[in-house]
C-alpha cells in the first residue's frame, strides 16, 4: 500500500492474486471514515450508522421491544437496537454465521426456508413491533438480475412483516435504485400509515441502495377493511 497524493488517502496496489474489483473495495474500505468510526466505537460494521441515522430521522428503534433482524450478519443493526433499546428482545437470522451478541438470539438459516418465519416468531416469543431487513442477494454483475433478486428478498421480508407485526409496528428494509417496486409500494401503503424512502448519509453516494421505512402498521383486519 502506498500513500496517494491526497492528504491521508491510502492507495492500494493491485496484487497478483487480487482482482481490480477487490482492490477498489479494499481501497474504499481503508479510506472510508464510517469504517474507521465503526471500529473506534465498537460497531461490527459501518451499516450500524445507517440504522442510527434512519432512527434519528424516523424515531422507531427506542420504543421497540420485540425486534426481528433479517440478514443480521455481522450484527451491526442488532448492536444498535440493543444500545438504543436495552430492554428489547432481538432475534436475528442469516445464512452466514454471526458472533454472539448479548441479548440477541441468532439463527443461522435461510430466511427463504419455509420454516424460517415460524422459527423466528417462536424464538421471539411475541409479535414483533419492528421488523428490519438489510438483506441483499449476492450479485452476479447483471444490474437487472441483481435488482430482481434483491427485490425478491424485500418482498418476502415485507410479507413476513405484514403477517407478524403488532398494530402500530414498523418495517424497515434496504431497497435499491428506483426504490420500492410499485406493486410492493401499493401493498405497504395499504398496510402502513406512512411509507417513506430515505438514503442515510452513511450510505455511500455511489451506491444504489436506499431504505424504505413503513410505520404505523394498521393490522391485518383493519387493512383488509
Amino acid at each position: 500500500m502506498t500513500r496517494g497524493t491526497g492528504v491521508g488517502h491510502i492507495r492500494v496496489k493491485t496484487a497478483k492474486k487480487r482482482t481490480a474489483q477487490s482492490t477498489r473495495w479494499l481501497e474504499r474500505q481503508l479510506n472510508d471514515p464510517y469504517v474507521h468510526m465503526a471500529r473506534a466505537q465498537g460497531w461490527r460494521s459501518r451499516a450500524a450508522f445507517k440504522l442510527i441515522e434512519l432512527d434519528e430521522k424516523f424515531h422507531f428503534v427506542k420504543q421497540s421491544r420485540h425486534v426481528i433482524d433479517l440478514g443480521v450478519a455481522p450484527g451491526g443493526w442488532a448492536q444498535v437496537v440493543r444500545k438504543l433499546s436495552p430492554k428489547a428482545r432481538v432475534v436475528g437470522i442469516d445464512l452466514l454465521p454471526t458472533d454472539a451478541i448479548e441479548g440477541v438470539t441468532l439463527l443461522q438459516m435461510d430466511f427463504m426456508d419455509d420454516k424460517a418465519p415460524e422459527v423466528l416468531t417462536a424464538e421471539l416469543g411475541d409479535a414483533p413491533d419492528l421488523v428490519m431487513s438489510d438483506m441483499a442477494a449476492n450479485t452476479v454483475g447483471h444490474t437487472q438480475t441483481d435488482h430482481l433478486r434483491t427485490m425478491g428478498l424485500v418482498e418476502a421480508a415485507a410479507h413476513f412483516a405484514i403477517e407478524t407485526l403488532k398494530p402500530g409496528g414498523v418495517f424497515v428494509s434496504k431497497v435499491f435504485a428506483g426504490g420500492t417496486d410499485r406493486e410492493l409500494l401499493t401493498i405497504l401503503k395499504k398496510h402502513f400509515t406512512t411509507v417513506k424512502h430515505a438514503k442515510p448519509p452513511a450510505s455511500r453516494k455511489g451506491s444504489s441502495e436506499w431504505y424504505v421505512v413503513a410505520q404505523g402498521f394498521k393490522g391485518r383486519s383493519q387493512a383488509a377493511g
